[in-house]
């Protein structure tokens, strides 16, 4: 966690501190600050959880069923929000109708349960709770002092924190529509995170016990991060200590989640296994350890309808992760403008929780956007634009479908009515249409097709490499592939980028070789350091691991560093 920033005015002092030690086994230094949390290291892979339970008794109000976080009337409820530093701001109050009126339907907020910082007593998280309830804002509490527990000395129990809650119970009592309880922030560092689970299961158990029937959220160890992997293979036996079943999970994305691949993972690990999760907390800007890929985080949220909360309003140390600058929403950063206005940003995601409006569950879709029309075409791109649908709430997005042999499949996505289409073959003929969405998840019917036929483009097949791809073997959705490229030219090719595109939603999972990062259907492969060099008339070899949907047609063209190669 990076530290938030003491602001002048701030009464709550907070140093500024980093927490380094030697990553067992890898010999990576991770390094944890305090607010927000950036275990920096490589996760390994990690065992997924299994199947979820089914859903048992239920509160009242906000809860879990079938994995997913619902409201009391049964309404999805996807949080679109950010987190805010209450407790070392605690003058900053109209901070909550800002981040409303940008868009956002939920709030993070920091508090202290006294170990660390000065306490949040029970009026001031009363006040909290009514501020948010009138700015029609779901509230996360959260309690701070915990966070790097185990590698930070300073840091807090999660027993303490239970405790804290627990004397909180008269405040909390009646708010479970409109209330999450986040035991501790980020409550275990990178010292053997496996002692994560023991006290975690505690303290839901502990705070069960005490009649607390909110939704419980959980943090990662690893400073949030798990890049170890211990959240991830722990979950479903932690769920299960939750008597209520009332329980969801949050992962804190940093510099650890540089890659697409490492992101969809984690998330699709989660919601396969139907497991509730949200990124509770997660940075863009790039640093000093890396830069996350935030566009694969909110994209792959929306695609699997998790909620997600930005770090931070403002005032942190390090202020290139103020979403505001000095609390000003009329002057968002970089970092802002594109959490709030970009693509999958909250301005065209987030839907108010119907517990403000007393509505029922949205299950009408919008209607069909206009036909789409072809406004640039090049060898291996289209970009459409189409008239816009219209909801009953709002249209929150639209999903770009090639079309072809009775089947569809999605291959761009987009908050405005433009989008482009990439990785597409040369010379070759495709159909589109577009579908509308709202943020109950309601898709609309396909618009109109259109046909495009892609430019011949440049290249000459064969002219350099060549190409073997080969299905190794199949299984109920997925199979394994080998790529063999051969350098067919005189002289060393190195380093290389190999392009090709998927016709059937296939999405490589894992590979060895190289790197593929896919976007929709097309996948860009760079190479490993033992393949980044293809000798005149050697061959290097990619395998991989992939998911697919029914069919599995072989990719139509290959590019070498963008030339077309010949195929065997």
């Amino acid at each position: 966690m990076r530290t938030a920033r003491r602001g002048t005015p701030a009464p709550k002092p907070l140093a500024a501190r980093l927490v380094a030690g030697l990553a067992a086994l890898i010999g990576l230094l991770v390094v944890g600050a305090l607010c927000p949390g950036a275990a920096v290291a490589q996760s390994p892979a990690a065992r997924a959880p299994a199947q979820g339970q089914a859903a048992g008794a239920r509160a009242a109000g906000l809860h879990i069923s079938e994995g997913r976080l619902v409201e009391g009337n049964g309404n999805d409820f996807v949080m679109r929000g950010v987190n805010h530093a209450h407790t070392w701001y605690p003058g900053e109050t109209q901070s909550l109708a800002d981040v409303k009126a940008l868009g956002a339907n939920s709030v993070r907020v920091v508090l202290s349960d006294g170990h660390r910082w000065s306490e949040n007593g029970p009026e001031d998280v009363a006040a909290v709770i009514e501020r948010c309830k009138a700015n029609r804002l779901i509230c996360v509490l959260e309690v701070h002092d915990t966070t790097g527990y185990g590698e930070d000395a300073a840091a807090g129990t999660l027993d303490h924190a239970a405790d804290y809650w627990i004397g909180l119970k008269d405040v909390l009592a009646g708010q479970e529509d409109y209330v999450v309880v986040n035991i501790g922030n980020e409550p275990w560092g990178n010292t053997d995170p496996a002692g994560w689970t023991e006290p975690t299961v505690a303290a839901v158990e502990k705070l069960r016990t005490a009649g607390l029937q909110h939704t419980i959220m959980v943090d990662a160890p690893n400073w949030g991060q798990d890049w170890q992997g211990v959240m991830r293979a722990q979950a479903q036996s932690v769920y299960d200590a939750d008597p209520t079943g009332n329980l969801i999970f949050s992962i804190h994305m940093y510099s650890v989640y540089d890659t697409a691949q490492e992101i969809t993972d984690y998330l699709n690990a989660f919601a396969d296994a139907k497991l509730p999760l949200l990124i509770g907390e997660f940075g863009g800007p790039a640093d000093q350890y890396g830069d996350p890929d935030e566009d694969t985080m909110m994209a792959t949220a929306e695609q699997l309808r998790l909620g997600y909360l930005a770090w931070s309003w403002s005032g942190n140390t390090d202020p290139v992760l103020d979403l505001a600058l000095d609390f000003d929403p009329s002057r968002l950063s970089d970092w802002g403008e594109r959490i709030f206005h970009g693509a999958d940003g909250i301005a065209g995601t987030s839907k108010e929780a119907t517990v403000y409006g007393g509505g029922a569950p949205d299950t009408q879709a919008p209607t069909a956007p206009g036909p789409p029309t072809a406004t640039a075409v090049t060898a291996t791109a289209v970009t459409l634009g189409w008239t816009a649908a219209t909801d009953d709430t709002a249209v929150t997005g639209y999903d770009v479908v090639r079309l072809g042999d009775g089947t569809e499949t999605t291959v761009a996505s987009s908050a405005t009515t433009t989008a482009t289409v990439t990785g597409l073959t040369p010379g070759t003929a495709y159909t589109f249409a577009v579908r509308a969405r709202d943020a109950a998840g309601n898709r609309s019917t396909a618009s109109p097709a259109v046909e495009v036929t892609t430019d011949e483009g440049g290249g000459t097949p064969g002219g350099a490499c060549a190409v073997g791809y080969r299905v190794v073997g199949e299984w109920p959705g997925g199979f394994q592939g080998e790529i063999a490229v051969r350098n067919t030219g005189s002289t060393a090719v190195g380093p290389w980028t190999l392009a090709f595109a998927f016709a059937d939603g296939q999405t490589v999972t894992h590979m060895w070789g190289g790197t593929a990062t896919q976007n929709a259907g097309a996948v860009s492969v760079a190479p490993a350091s033992y393949t980044a060099t293809i000798p005149a008339g050697g061959t290097v070899t990619l395998g991989f691991t992939a998911q697919k949907d029914g069919n599995n047609t072989a990719p139509a063209a290959f590019r070498l560093n963008g030339a077309v190669c010949a195929t065997a």
